[in-house]
This record gives C-alpha cells, sequence and structure tokens, in this order.
C-alpha cells in the first residue's frame, strides 16, 4: 500500500451515551484507542457493540458526550474529510447490485479523489493491491452480489483498506469468514499498524490480537484492559453467565477461553 500519508490517529470516545426511543442502549461509555493500537469490544448480544462502533464512525448521533479524532468531533467533520481518515465495515452488507468486487473495493478511494483526472493510476494500484492482501484479486471481476458471505466480508475489509484510513472500526469483521481467514484478515489489520477498533465475537481471538478489551454488558463498561487482565473467570461468568476455564495458549501466551459448565 503507499502508506506514505497514513497516519494512525487517535480515537477518543468521551462519556457517550445514545438512547434509542426511550431506552438507554449505552450509558456513559468512555474509551481512548490510542495511535495504532488495536481495541477489541466483547460482550453478549445486546450489550451496545454494534451502537458504540455507529457512533464512531458517525452513523449514530450520541445523546450526550462526543467522540473525538485527533482532538476533533466527528460531528464536525465533513463527510468527506471523516472518510479520508476512518473507514468502517458495518455489521450489515450493502446491496451493491451489478457492481464487480473491484468496483466496490474501489469504492474505498472516493474521499481520495480529486476533481477530473485525479491520480487515476494510483488509486486503481491501491485497489488492486487491497484485493491482494484479502486473497481476492482472483475474484475482481465478478459481479459482487453472487460472492459469497465470506468473500464479500473480504471484498468490503479492501474496500476499508483501499481508503488507507488513519482508523478502522470494525464491526463483527470475521462474520462469515471460515477460520483460516479470519484469522489472516486479523494479521492484516494488525500488520497495518492503524488504529483499530473492533466489534469481536470470539473471546479468543479478541485475546490473541487485541492490545486491550472492553468489555460491554448492558451499554456499560464493565471491564478495560488487557486480554490478560480482563479476561477473568468471574467476570465472564457475570457477563456471559457461564462458566469458563481460562488457560494459556503455549505459544502466543494470550489467555485462551474454554465454556464449559
Amino acid at each position: 500500500m503507499s502508506h506514505h500519508e497514513v497516519r494512525a490517529a487517535e480515537l477518543d470516545i468521551r462519556d457517550v451515551s445514545c438512547t434509542v426511543g426511550e431506552r438507554e442502549v449505552l450509558s456513559r461509555v468512555s474509551l481512548t484507542v490510542a495511535p495504532g493500537e488495536m481495541v477489541g469490544v466483547v460482550g453478549p448480544n445486546g450489550a451496545g457493540k454494534s451502537t458504540l462502533l455507529r457512533t464512531a464512525y458517525r452513523q449514530l448521533r450520541p445523546s450526550r458526550g462526543r467522540v473525538l479524532l485527533d482532538g476533533t468531533d466527528v460531528f464536525r467533520m465533513s463527510r468527506r474529510s471523516l472518510a479520508r481518515r476512518l473507514a468502517a465495515l458495518p455489521q450489515e452488507f450493502p446491496a451493491e447490485f451489478e457492481l464487480t468486487a473491484h468496483d466496490v473495493a474501489a469504492m474505498g478511494r472516493v474521499p481520495h479523489q480529486r476533481g477530473i483526472g485525479g491520480d487515476r493510476l494510483g488509486d486503481e494500484r491501491i485497489t488492486t493491491v487491497s484485493l491482494e492482501m484479502v486473497e481476492m484479486a482472483e475474484s475482481a471481476h465478478r459481479p459482487f452480489d453472487r460472492l459469497s458471505g465470506g468473500e464479500k466480508q473480504r471484498v468490503l475489509i479492501a474496500r476499508a483498506l483501499a481508503q488507507e484510513p488513519g482508523v478502522l472500526v470494525l464491526d463483527e469483521p470475521t462474520n462469515h469468514l471460515d477460520m483460516r481467514h479470519q484469522f489472516d484478515v486479523l494479521t492484516l489489520v494488525r500488520r497495518l499498524n492503524v488504529t483499530t477498533l473492533a466489534a469481536l465475537h470470539d473471546l479468543n481471538l479478541a485475546a490473541r490480537f487485541c492490545d486491550r478489551i472492553c468489555v460491554l454488558a448492558a451499554g456499560e463498561v464493565v471491564a478495560l484492559g488487557t486480554p490478560v487482565e480482563v479476561l477473568t473467570e468471574p467476570l465472564l461468568s457475570e457477563v456471559y453467565g457461564v462458566h469458563t476455564e481460562i488457560g494459556t495458549h503455549p505459544r502466543t501466551g494470550a489467555p485462551t477461553v474454554l465454556f464449559g459448565n
């Protein structure tokens, strides 16, 4: 990638609450993701993970609190200037009718394009490299809507990479992916050294790849720290209501979570 201009930014979620209808879905959540850090958001379904991420990529305005990108409120930035700095992978697939995988990935270049002509070759090269990074270059000309769920997910990750963002916000990026691609995608994200906030379903993947883990339950932060600090038997039993045993991965030293009863 031409990561010459890409600078990891700080993402600062300050005292954010979100109300949907009458219900407070997020309650005073604060979380700072340092430049280049990867923070995983975990918690049971309905804990507020997607809601938190949607405030971070400005899909949802918080009822209180602020989201700052290098000190600037994201709601004060133009859509284009935010898109140059922050790329999001939402949870739902967009319906991209009649577009090829390449067309979808190339959409990541739009925020960087200036006027007619521009740097078409540069954009083309970055789009291709992004597809190569997720092993979808061979499928570049296949129609997006005919791809499998896992292939679509990889193309959407390529689109986010093509944006060359300083911050990545990923909602369940390993959804629809088989085990090898789950691993490959998170390894790739780590290698980019961009600031990453990711909602992850799988606690073992979170433990393996994240610098810190934020545990949400019922819209509140119940724990925030390194995987070793956060993934404890009492906490997981309280949050998930299930007995776990925590081991240590023999090779990486990351905590491993075994569910049992």
